[in-house]
């Protein structure tokens, strides 16, 4: 029987990889925390001493701002910074207010020739957002619908299926404290087919409003509710700015756009033609949301001469016969809501009961269920 020879490793050799593989984890890790450090570094010295940081800081904190998470927005610039902020755009957005309105569109009927579709929507596009635009040819068509029920808002989808609507979209602001609000009480002023609904002012005190007339003439600005009836004002909701004026963009930069959110705003143009701006947001890999100044620009190149801002936010929604066209921001859903744009073959036919008639508004709990 041969003689074999069976060869090991030394003992230490398998110690010695395992020590040589763990400091090479080790370098790994440490060249891995020295580069995160080093970019976390860069990133604080470019959020905080450089301008394109600063103006980036800026607008995250005024994305904050138009959320139910303000607050937050003091960890970027300061609490006193904020409330500066917080003010600047109340101001700004009584200088939009204040510009008299001088184009006021002469709407005239389609020429027999010419037929143009109640409604038509198409998808819009931009740097960070995904949306639609809703274009009305006939304004008269429009009224502002109100939940059917004491106590509690209504989702805009059940608004239109409940009163035979063709198209519906978010409306005014409403009470909302803790963004906990049940969507009933409104804020400022709601009329419909001329009646004034919901009122929590003087008649003569004047509110943001965004509205129609009789004629189907955008009115959007501030005005007193006696000046409203005057004026023949017939559907009209309160929110604010009033951003595009005689044909003109108010806001002048993209800086002073109110941040990225979901957004809802409406527009004429000088043929009469309505717009509302759909915009989706608050939902990365979708769409992030868009500014006031992107809306602005969205219409001005579509020829509006007025615009103003609706609710937007999670409100922000678009209903097509019942179905839901766009993707709502909120995480629970399609939000209830006080008040809607509501489109109707023949709107002096719609029912939209008053349900806040006879109501002490002080005794409302905005946020009971």
């Amino acid at each position: 029987m041969a003689n074999s020879t069976v060869t090991q490793a030394p003992p230490t050799a398998r110690p010695r990889r395992a020590k040589g593989k763990r400091r090479r984890l080790l370098r790994f890790a440490a060249m891995l925390a020295t580069i995160v450090f080093a970019v976390g570094i860069g990133f604080a010295i470019w959020l905080f001493l450089l301008p394109s940081g600063q103006q980036f800081k800026t607008m995250m904190a005024d994305t904050l701002i138009s959320t139910q998470h303000r607050h937050w927005a003091k960890y970027l610039i300061g609490q006193e910074a904020l409330d500066k902020r917080v003010d600047s755009y109340a101001e700004q957005f009584e200088q939009y207010a204040e510009a008299p309105v001088v184009e006021v569109p002469v709407l005239e009927p389609p020429k027999p020739e010419v037929v143009k579709p109640l409604y038509e929507i198409e998808p819009i596009e931009g740097k960070g957002y995904k949306g639609y635009l809703l274009s009305i040819s006939d304004p008269k068509k429009l009224r502002i619908g109100v939940p059917g029920k004491y106590g509690k808002g209504e989702k805009v989808s059940s608004m239109v299926q409940r009163t035979g609507a063709l198209i519906g979209v978010n409306g005014g602001g409403f009470i909302d404290p803790e963004w906990m609000g049940n969507g009933f009480q409104p804020s400022g002023i709601v009329m419909s087919g001329g009646t004034i609904y919901y009122l929590d002012a003087a008649k003569t005190t004047p509110l943001h409003i965004v509205g129609i007339d009789r004629d189907g003439r955008m009115i959007a600005g501030k005005y007193s509710p006696n000046e409203l009836l005057q004026m023949g004002v017939t559907e009209a909701v309160t929110f604010s700015p009033r951003f595009i004026v005689n044909g003109v963009g108010q806001i002048k930069n993209p800086a002073d756009g109110w941040g990225i959110a979901p957004r809802t705003c409406m527009a004429q143009t000088a043929d009469g033609t309505i717009l509302f701006a759909i915009i989706d947001g608050r939902q990365p890999g979708h769409s992030i949301g868009a500014t006031l100044y992107d809306v602005q620009q969205l219409f001005l190149e579509r020829g509006a001469i007025l615009a103003a801002n609706l609710d937007g936010g999670s409100s922000t929604v678009l209903v097509k016969e019942g179905t839901i066209v766009n993707k709502p921001a909120s995480e629970y859903g399609e939000r209830y809501l006080p008040t809607a744009w509501l489109l109707f073959d023949k709107p002096e036919e719609a029912n939209i009961r008053n349900i806040w008639e006879g109501v002490d508004i002080s005794k409302i709990d905005p946020s009971k269920w």
